[in-house]
């Protein structure tokens, strides 16, 4: 349906041009990792955010520091997708694309669909950015992008034209490229320049020619959309009916961050974050030194070992001990965990994960840490795994991971993701006073002279957290076997077969405190997709496809991997098949297989890229038929 709008920088006069209303959107930036990409695509996602879509993001960034401008390595992207409706994927293919040159063009073409929009800054289809790129001829003038709609825009002129006579640069002139293609966007699917007109004056108001800059390009791109006669529609994407309340756009590292500091405040602990940076998980640091008004203490330590350790002394002092870091990072703190485990110490350990072995695809996302977080130690050393689904996830698993390690005296391993990290989507701000809340008790000195025993045990097997400098409460620590409640050093090997038997005892007892396992679609059924982290999203929207066509298909989605729910192997036992996707080759269906007997299917890539839905539900479907 087309109508006619009024537009915010056109005043009181109405825009000329149809307006089409679509159910949702999807539209991706590309370009060189210098012509702030990112920032673009962020801020389109706030925009609609705050227009009431819900909304779900896919920033890519190139895995090379800085690689050569114009080269296909170096190339950065974001992805949105904003709709009317609740969404959880940011799209397998996108509707319109902006290529800032012709490396982004070649790397991204094959996700856009036939006809959709492709904005190409012509300006860089020169004779050097075409070679770089690997194109014999310039695709704007050969036909051979014929199947798109296409609009070659003058970017780098045009935008230089916008801000002349301030002074600037070049160089600096160029940097407001990307405002200019935020305009040209926010044109086409009628968002608000508000709110970015709000980040130019916050980000550059202290430099006021570039500010001015910004905002003129911003101005540009939009009034090129209303005035050239190539476009001549517009779209958009109304509200979208979600849960009533207070909501903001958030990362997944920011909710990890969030949840950090609230899970201490509601537990009655101070919180204490060492971490050495780590790519994808060094904006959890930086998102928490700004909660020093929290009583929030953070540490970049000299390395990963430091950076546990400092976080299980945080933890023997009665704080909240964290640390968090990637694969690569984990694997240095391998011998820590130990001593967290053996020392019985709460300790949130979060494994941001990413493309590997070694470095890797250290800005792409998997999930093959699954068994390093399982098994990745040495000796007899369990832990409990959880593993966030989303960005506005990550706040509750934090909750959830502190209530585990509190009550068990025992480090918790909390699994994400480079997608979940980066990612965004509407977070429904809570109710501070509904927020899980326990607080956190320590022993006070033994009366009538009786003898403190750091490990004797409760009814959930769990030691008593003692802190140190308490009179009375002095007791040994350290990663040599301890003697059962005593906590002395033993080296008896009944007793070291005990101790390992109840530290196991005690994991497997979480079982019995965590919710039963929850499925969505028919109780029975020709085929179950068992899903964990975050595959959610596709896997929820797949099956939500497959039953609109009459498959007898459900989703199951595990937020515990270690142990996992009780009712679990029940659960699979009511289904003909069993489907689990991940981004590995087969860590979770090996542990299923292995634990339930069940002949489990997998769907795997290991690709540094998310699943599409139709990857899912072709798999579905070719399992149905």
């Amino acid at each position: 349906m087309a109508t006619y709008t009024k537009d915010p920088l056109l005043g009181d006069r109405l825009s000329s041009k149809p307006v089409h209303e679509l159910n949702a959107a999807t539209v991706r930036f590309c370009g060189d990792s210098g012509d702030g990409m990112q920032l673009a695509g962020t801020q389109l996602t706030n925009t609609s955010a705050l227009a009431g879509n819900d909304i779900a993001t896919f920033p890519d960034f190139p895995a090379e520091i800085r690689a050569p401008a114009g080269t296909k390595a170096g190339v950065s992207g974001f992805q949105i997708r904003f709709a009317n409706t609740e969404i959880f994927t940011p799209g397998d293919q996108v509707d319109a694309l902006v290529a800032m040159n012709p490396a982004a063009l070649v790397t991204n073409l094959a996700d856009l669909i036939p006809g959709g929009i492709l904005i190409l800054n012509s300006d860089a289809f020169n004779a050097k950015g075409l070679e770089q790129a690997g194109y014999a001829k310039n695709p704007i003038e050969d036909d051979s992008l014929s199947g798109y709609q296409l609009f070659p825009v003058d970017m780098t002129k045009l935008t230089r034209l916008a801000v002349d006579g301030l002074g600037l640069g070049v160089k600096e002139s160029d940097r407001c490229r990307n405002f200019y293609a935020m305009g040209l966007i926010f044109w086409l699917y009628g968002r608000s320049t508000e709110p970015t007109m709000r980040y130019i004056e916050e980000k550059f108001g202290k430099n006021p020619a570039v500010a001015e800059a910004n905002r003129r390009a911003l101005h540009a791109g939009y009034n090129y959309g209303e005035t050239t006669e190539a476009m001549v529609s517009r779209y958009s994407v109304n509200k979208a009916q979600l849960r009533p309340g207070l909501y903001r756009n958030i990362t997944g590292n920011q909710a990890l961050a969030w949840g950090l500091v609230t899970a201490a405040e509601r537990s009655g602990c101070e919180l204490f974050y060492g971490s050495y940076p780590i790519t994808p998980a060094s904006d959890i640091l930086h998102e928490l030194v700004r909660f020093k008004n929290f009583g929030v203490r953070t540490f970049q330590a000299e390395d990963e070992i430091a950076a546990i350790t400092s976080a299980i002394g945080a933890a023997f002092g009665g704080a909240l001990g964290a640390t968090a870091s990637s694969g690569p990072g984990i694997a240095l703190k391998g011998e820590a965990i130990g001593l967290a485990v053996m020392t019985e110490l709460p300790v949130l350990i979060i494994n941001v994960q990413r493309g590997g072995p070694s470095t890797g695809l250290p800005t792409k996302t998997e999930q093959a840490d699954l068994l390093q977080a399982m098994f990745g130690r040495n000796g007899e050393c369990p832990l409990p795994v959880i593993a966030a689904r989303s960005p506005a996830d990550c706040f509750d698993v934090v909750h959830e991971a502190w209530r585990i390690a509190t009550r068990y005296m025992t480090p918790v391993m909390l699994l994400s993701d480079g997608y979940i990290a980066n990612g965004a989507e509407p977070w429904k701000i809570p109710d501070v006073e509904t927020l899980p809340s326990w607080k956190v008790s320590h022993p006070i000195a033994p009366s009538n002279g009786h003898e403190f025993l750091p490990y004797e045990r409760n009814e959930r097997l769990s030691r008593p957290w003692a802190i140190p400098g308490t009179p009375g409460l002095m007791h040994r620590i350290g990663g040599l076997e301890k003697q059962d409640i005593t906590g002395n050093v033993c080296y008896d090997a009944d007793n070291h077969q005990h101790m390992v038997n109840l530290r196991a005892s005690k994991v497997a007892g979480i079982a019995m405190d965590i919710p039963l396992q929850e499925v969505s679609g028919p109780e029975r059924g020709r085929v179950l997709v068992l899903s964990w982290g975050g595959t959610y999203g596709a896997c929820a929207t797949a099956v939500q496809c497959a039953q609109a066509n009459g498959g007898l298909v459900a989703h199951a989605h595990l937020r515990y991997l270690n142990p996992f729910p009780t009712n679990l192997g029940e659960i699979l036992q009511l289904y003909d098949r069993v489907l689990i996707p991940e981004l590995n080759r087969g860590q979770l269906r090996m542990l299923v297989r292995a634990e339930f007997l069940v002949d489990a299917v997998g769907l795997n890539k290991v690709q540094g890229k998310p699943f599409a839905v139709r990857e899912v539900v072709k798999k579905i479907e070719d399992m149905l038929a």
